[in-house]
């Protein structure tokens, strides 16, 4: 589950914060927030500045509403299905093999703003979002939306504590930056409950 603090005004300094379920990965059956995954080694995010989209939006880009992703060195390919913010939290299709795009922010191929797309992970494995931590920077992500393809190249694979990623959610979903590509997903499953969330940030490639 993604809470979303004045989604409606988002563009104007409100934040998106990644929250989820603590208890998801419970069961091998993931509930309608999302599931927790095993461990694995994951890059940590720094004090440093979150990274601003330098290339230009492809001229034969336009903005629309997403349909699929594709990770090919994940070898993921899934739906993208349209999410809205209700009260206050966004949760990801209750089928792990999909994933959602918020409504309420940008699309993707659009000039300015982040396009958020959040997914399962499953511990036992079968969520769209399993391996998303396994991605590095320059690692290629395909979202075609209803006018077409888009593709984007990773910049930087992030792992936030909670606390840490609602500290910085302002900066990690904004809406005022370049066009860019941001998807997230829970991470290191403890057992119990899973205690961080990944990150992935993916700007247009020229």
């Amino acid at each position: 589950m993604v809470a979303v603090v004045g989604a409606g005004v988002l563009a104007a300094g409100a934040y998106l914060q990644f929250d989820g379920d603590d208890h998801a990965g419970a069961t091998t059956t993931p509930s309608p927030s999302v599931a927790a995954v095993s461990p694995r080694p994951v890059v940590v995010t720094s004090d440093k500045p979150l990274p601003k989209s330098t290339s230009r939006t492809p001229v034969n880009t336009r903005p629309g509403r997403p349909t699929a992703i594709t990770i090919p060195q994940l070898n993921v390919s899934a739906p993208v299905v349209s999410i809205k913010a209700v009260d206050a939290a966004l949760t990801p299709p209750s089928d792990p093999t999909m994933v959602g795009w918020w409504s309420g922010g940008a699309q993707p191929g659009a000039k300015r703003g982040s396009a958020v797309i959040t997914g399962h992970t499953v511990h036992t494995g079968g969520g769209a979002f399993d391996d998303l931590g396994r991605l590095v920077p320059g690692s290629v992500v395909q979202v075609t939306t209803v006018r077409g393809p888009l593709r984007y190249r990773v910049a930087t694979v992030a792992t936030y504590r909670k606390a840490t990623l609602a500290k910085r959610a302002a900066q990690v979903f904004d809406q005022g930056v370049r066009g860019r590509l941001v998807l997230v997903t829970c991470e290191d499953w403890n057992g119990s409950v899973y205690l961080s969330n990944v990150v992935v940030i993916a700007l247009p490639m020229a």
